[in-house]
């Protein structure tokens, strides 16, 4: 009854992380200030939860729309991007999709799950990615879809516009460009966006991960055929109403994300001048480091109640890395002194 390839595969772990400095999950560590939460908590009482949510959400879409500097009819919402890439893979022509390795790995998982095959173009040691060798590798595999994450999960990187530009140009089919950590990142992708080429936001990183919305952005048309897929009320009352307020208040997170870049900074100041531990560049609110045995620092750390992600089971490029996403100050004041002990 249940598909063999479906029972292959292992369940997408989140490790528990009670009573611990967490770390592992590139989450924004500030809390709501009270008086925003009071407000938001008062909209909130007043949502009639018996009635179904604004299908259409056009509030909310046109919100966010000036928010990217694009048209309502040019923003498609889901639950987080996890959503929209099922809605990506399950609109586009049936074909091989074809992704950086490393990367984030909903791609590959969700194009699995709707049995898409997949190709993926190994980065360079120093995580860089020939544009030429990708689109080698999409013409012979006839690829129909393509992510790139703009800057790259689990490498923190972004690699030049002129590669990304290229890749776009070169491209047959649709190139989808992850922007989930475009709020830590130099420059975003909005001026690419073509009938082949979409642009992938979240609001996660930012500060609203418990509410689990996403945004598409990409031509009309294009977008209109991607609603086709979108199930019904995808996007709960609670959410919408919730978004549609924090938007108004939009410069307190954009100000958070700046003090996190700011820390992120400081952050890897210290991790380089640490002996033990190679530094890769970021543009996003985490850092990937080397170490000599990553599985040991990584159980020494959750010794002391600090979980961060260990990356070292994945291998390959990634062999003895530990990602460490960007806390408050005294949170990575922790980590930071953790290390040193452990390294020492």
């Amino acid at each position: 009854m249940i598909r063999s390839d479906i029972k292959a595969l292992a369940a997408y772990h989140v490790p528990d992380s009670g009573g611990m400095i967490k770390l592992d999950a590139m989450e924004n560590p500030f809390a709501m200030p009270d008086g925003l939460r009071e407000q938001l908590s008062t909209m909130l009482e007043a949502v009639d939860i018996n009635r179904y949510p604004d299908a259409d959400m056009a509030e909310l879409r046109g919100k966010i729309a000036a928010h990217a500097g694009v048209n309502a009819d040019q923003i498609l919402l889901g639950n987080g991007s996890d959503e929209i890439i099922q809605m990506i893979l399950i609109t586009i022509c049936p074909g091989t999709c074809v992704v950086p390795l490393p990367t984030f790995v909903m791609y590959d998982l969700v194009s699995h799950w709707l049995k898409r095959p997949v190709a993926s173009v190994p980065l360079s040691a120093d995580f860089s990615l020939d544009a030429d060798h990708f689109l080698q590798v999409c013409a012979r595999e006839k690829a129909e879809v393509a992510f790139l994450a703009c800057p790259n999960n689990p490498t923190g990187n972004l690699w030049p516009e002129t590669t990304i530009r290229k890749i776009a140009e070169g491209f047959n089919g649709l190139l989808v460009i992850d922007e989930a950590y475009g709020p830590f990142a130099e420059r975003n992708h909005t001026h690419l966006i073509a009938d082949n080429v979409m642009i992938l936001r979240t609001f996660s990183k930012l500060g609203w991960a418990g509410l689990r919305l996403g945004y598409l952005v990409g031509e009309a048309e294009q977008i209109a055929h991607m609603n086709k897929v979108r199930m019904p009320y995808n996007i709960n009352a609670l959410t919408q109403t919730s978004a549609s307020f924090l938007l108004d208040h939009f410069d307190l997170f954009e100000q958070q994300a700046a003090d996190i870049r700011a820390e992120r900074e400081r952050v890897m100041t210290s991790l380089s001048g640490m002996d033990a531990v190679e530094v890769f560049a970021s543009q996003t609110n985490f850092v990937l480091i080397r170490v000599a045995d990553a599985d040991a620092v990584f159980e020494q750390l959750k010794q002391r109640n600090i979980l961060i992600k260990n990356m070292n089971s994945t291998r390959g490029l990634l062999a003895n890395c530990l990602r460490i996403t960007i806390g408050t100050g005294r949170e990575n004041d922790a980590v930071l002194k953790a290390l040193e002990e452990i390294l020492i």
